[in-house]
C-alpha cells in the first residue's frame, strides 16, 4: 500500500520540516496513488514545500476491538518524550454504516496520522467526526490530519478558547520534550459542534451520545457514549494507574463522578490506563483519590499549614496505587489547597 505525503516547514528557513499526511490518496501501487493526486489535487497553502508525493504507507496505531465496531488504542502511562513521541494517552474510533467517529487525538500530528491509517485498515467508510473529550494536548494536538479528511470537530462549548489560550505553551513545551519538527504547523482548533449540554451523533445506525460536565478535571469535560454497547468514553474525568491531574475543581470533580457512576453505563474507556473498565466500578480508584486529596487538603487547611509544607504531606498515603505520583500529585494539592482555602 501507498500514501500520498507532502513536506511541511516552518515559515522560517533554520527551522525544521516534517512529512505530512495526505489523508483519501491510499492506493495499492505507487503509480494509483500519484493518479489520484493528479486527478484530485489537494489543497495547498504556504507551510507546505514541494509537491506531494507518494511512498510506502506508514506506521498505523494499534487498536484492540473492545466492543463490536468500537476500538480503542491504550496509550503509555507515561511523560511525553522523545522515546514514545506523545503516545501517552487512550484514543477510540466507533464504525457505524455510513461513518466513523474518533474519540480524541493524541499529542501530536503523527498519531492523528497514525489512527487514520489504523481506521482504514478496518473500513473505507469516511471519518465524520472527531470528538474530543477536553483541552490537554495528549488528547487533542493529532487533529488537524483527520480534519484534512474532511471530518467535523466536536468538543465542550469551552473547548476551543481554553485549547487557543494555551496552545503556545503546550507546543513549545512539547517541543523540547519530542522534537521541534513534529509540531511543524501545528495551530490551533476550530470546533464545528460545541456541546453545551447534550449532542448526539447518528453514524448510521449508531449513535453517540455526548455530555458536557460542569469544571471537574478541566472546564471544559465532555463524555462520549455509545449507545449500541454502552461503552462510555470519560476522557480524563477517569484515570486507571496514572495518578489524576487537577486542572478544573477538586469539589465539581468529586461531584461529576459522583453524577456519572448513576449512568446506565455497562463500561468505560477512561483517558488514560486500562483501556476497559467495568462501571461504575472502574470510578472507585478515582474517588478514593479525590477524597484523600479533600479530607488531606482540609485537615492541613485548618491546621493551619502554609501551601509549601502541605503539598509535602497531601495524599501520600496514595501514592502506592499510582504511577507518575510525584509528577502529578503535588500539582493536584497545590490546585485543591487554593481551591479549599477560600471556600
Amino acid at each position: 500500500m501507498f500514501e500520498a505525503v507532502i513536506l511541511l516547514c516552518a515559515q522560517v528557513a533554520t527551522e525544521p520540516c516534517r512529512e505530512q499526511l495526505l489523508p483519501g490518496y491510499e492506493a495499492r501501487s505507487q503509480a494509483e496513488c500519484e493518479q489520484k493526486l493528479i486527478t484530485t489535487p489537494p489543497p495547498l497553502s504556504d507551510w507546505r514545500s514541494g509537491a506531494p508525493y507518494c511512498q510506502p504507507i506508514g506506521q498505523a496505531l494499534e487498536f484492540e476491538e473492545a466492543a463490536p465496531g468500537l476500538f480503542v488504542h491504550r496509550g503509555l502511562i507515561a511523560e511525553p518524550d522523545a522515546d514514545n513521541l506523545g503516545d501517552v494517552s487512550n484514543i477510540g474510533f466507533v464504525i457505524g454504516q455510513d461513518s466513523v467517529a474518533v474519540i480524541d487525538t493524541g499529542t501530536a500530528p503523527w498519531i492523528g496520522e497514525a489512527v487514520w491509517r489504523a481506521i482504514r485498515a478496518e473500513t473505507d467508510k469516511p471519518v465524520s467526526h472527531v470528538i474530543l473529550t477536553h483541552m490537554h494536548p495528549d488528547h487533542t494536538l493529532g487533529t488537524e490530519p483527520l480534519v484534512l479528511s474532511g471530518a467535523q470537530v466536536v468538543g465542550h462549548v469551552g473547548l476551543e478558547r481554553a485549547l487557543l489560550d494555551r496552545l503556545g505553551n503546550y507546543v513549545e513545551s512539547l517541543s523540547a520534550a519530542i522534537g521541534e519538527s513534529a509540531y511543524v504547523g501545528v495551530g490551533p482548533i476550530s470546533v464545528d459542534i460545541a456541546v453545551e449540554t447534550t449532542h448526539e451523533i447518528d453514524l448510521g445506525g449508531r449513535k453517540l451520545i455526548l455530555r458536557a460536565w460542569p469544571r471537574a478535571h478541566t472546564g471544559n469535560d465532555l463524555t462520549v457514549m455509545d449507545a449500541n454497547t454502552g461503552v462510555m468514553f470519560t476522557g480524563d474525568l477517569v484515570f486507571h494507574r496514572h495518578t489524576p491531574a487537577l486542572d478544573g475543581q477538586l469539589i465539581g470533580w468529586q461531584r461529576v463522578l459522583k453524577q456519572m457512576t448513576g449512568l446506565e453505563v455497562t463500561q468505560i474507556v477512561p483517558g488514560h490506563g486500562g483501556p476497559i473498565l467495568a462501571w461504575p466500578e472502574g470510578a472507585e480508584d478515582m474517588m478514593r483519590y479525590l477524597n484523600v486529596l479533600e479530607s488531606d487538603t482540609r485537615e492541613a487547611i485548618d491546621s493551619g499549614q502554609r501551601l509549601g509544607d502541605a503539598v509535602e504531606t497531601i495524599a501520600q498515603e496514595e501514592a502506592v496505587h499510582w504511577d507518575l505520583f510525584d509528577a502529578y500529585n503535588p500539582r493536584n494539592a497545590t490546585v485543591a489547597f487554593t481551591e479549599l482555602e477560600w471556600e
